[in-house]
């Protein structure tokens, strides 16, 4: 099976090994003749990103790089990226690398012609419909990890340094027009963010799967993304050259973007305050939490989780089983078992769980999320008692 193809769900995606060579026709595609590039200071510094602005010029269509952009997006990034793109004259933009860099230049595309404040924009209710859509340049997304699937979202994550909070700001015209998805651009990619980001793609559509309601579409994209992980990540991890395992992984995050249309819950209701508060990786948070979570939901997901184990070809088809394999899985690839792998200590518990509670993420949980249950997430998390309650 050759692992590339043209896929119009739920954007226009070009997917496949040495597809970044079509960059140009998607800009020409998407109507940008003067784009500016938006990554991260790591990416802007790679002999991989000069090559794709050599081929931009040769093309006709050269752009301007802006990378002042934290792991952890902040608002005075946007504003500079905004007023970059002024200065510069774009007509789009170009979102280059993980997820930080794809949110960012999401909504630096969104903020060029919008008067009012960014917040404003925050995904709560029918506020998008504050923005003005004629003023939002045209996206062409290109992933370098396989974790957020924000090349696929309509959506960007961005830290409020003000109240240490995470908001997510949300337009249906976010959507990128066109997104590149080439595996060849994650080979290299360390292990320890490999990890990380694959378990994003892993808790995006596990919670996806979980999050009450009824969507079976996104359901069954989520049990296959999570197919895709459980055969591919450790090889990713493993083996950075290993072009099939980036290539599923890649499928998988931009999955699990999709399939959390349906919600998210608890792991990112937590992950999303201790990010904001201790800056760790959003994905490493995710895979710590991912199991305490779990068990934490157990009564409401029992059954679900027999279905998941049979379709993951589990030995035992119960709820055991898949937490077996997630606790296994960390191990193998490197995740710590607590939060204090992250350097997160408790601290600032109380906070958190206040935080974890009013995120947009938290009314997704399959069990309604208080603060004493937020707390004892986080509590099991700092100290590392799930294994003896499993069955």
């Amino acid at each position: 099976m050759t692992l590339r193809a043209n896929w119009n769900y739920p954007t226009a995606i070009r997917f496949g090994a040495g597809r970044i060579a079509e960059l140009a026709d998607a800009l020409a595609v998407a109507g940008i003749a003067r784009p500016l590039l938006v990554t991260d200071p790591g990416i802007a510094r790679l002999p991989m990103l000069a090559k794709v602005l050599d081929g931009l010029a040769a093309a006709g269509r050269p752009a301007l790089v802006f990378s002042d952009v934290k792991p952890n997006p902040v608002e005075s990034n946007i504003a500079a990226g905004v007023a970059a793109y002024k200065a510069g004259g774009h007509d789009g933009v170009i979102a280059f690398g993980g997820g930080s860099a794809l949110d960012a230049g999401k909504v630096i595309a969104f903020m060029t012609g919008q008067t009012r404040p960014m917040w404003d924009f925050e995904d709560i209710g029918d506020w998008y419909t504050r923005a003005d859509p004629a003023g939002i340049a045209p996206v062409v997304a290109v992933p370098t990890t396989a974790g957020t699937g924000s090349e696929v979202g309509r959506a960007g994550v961005i830290t409020n340094e003000a109240s240490h909070t995470k908001k997510v700001i949300f337009h249906p015209k976010m959507m990128p027009i066109v997104t590149i998805c080439d595996p060849e651009l994650t080979v290299g990619l360390p292990a320890f963010l490999t990890a990380g980001t694959g378990m994003d793609a892993l808790a995006h559509c596990l919670e996806a799967y979980c999050a009450p309601g009824y969507h079976p579409m996104a359901e069954g994209i989520a049990v296959e993304g999570m197919r895709l992980v459980k055969e591919y990540l450790p090889r990713a991890v493993k083996d950075g050259t290993d072009l099939e395992a980036r290539a599923h992984m890649m499928s998988a995050a931009a999955m699990g973007a999709t399939a959390f249309q349906k919600g998210l819950g608890g792991i990112h209701a937590l992950s999303h305050p201790v990010g904001a508060l201790y800056d760790t990786h959003h994905g490493m948070t995710n895979a710590v939490f991912m199991p305490y979570v779990l068990f934490f939901n157990k009564k409401a997901i029992k059954d679900k989780m027999e279905r998941l184990a049979r379709w993951l070809d589990l030995e035992r088809g119960n709820f055991a089983a898949v937490m077996d394999w997630v606790l296994e899985l960390r191990e193998e690839i490197g995740v710590p078992h607590t939060l204090a792998g992250l350097k997160v200590d408790d601290a600032k518990a109380d906070l958190i769980a206040e935080m974890a509670i009013v995120d947009p993420t938290a009314g997704g949980n399959p069990i309604p999320l208080d603060k004493a249950g937020a707390l004892e997430i986080f509590e099991n998390a700092i100290q590392g008692d799930v294994k003896s309650k499993i069955d």
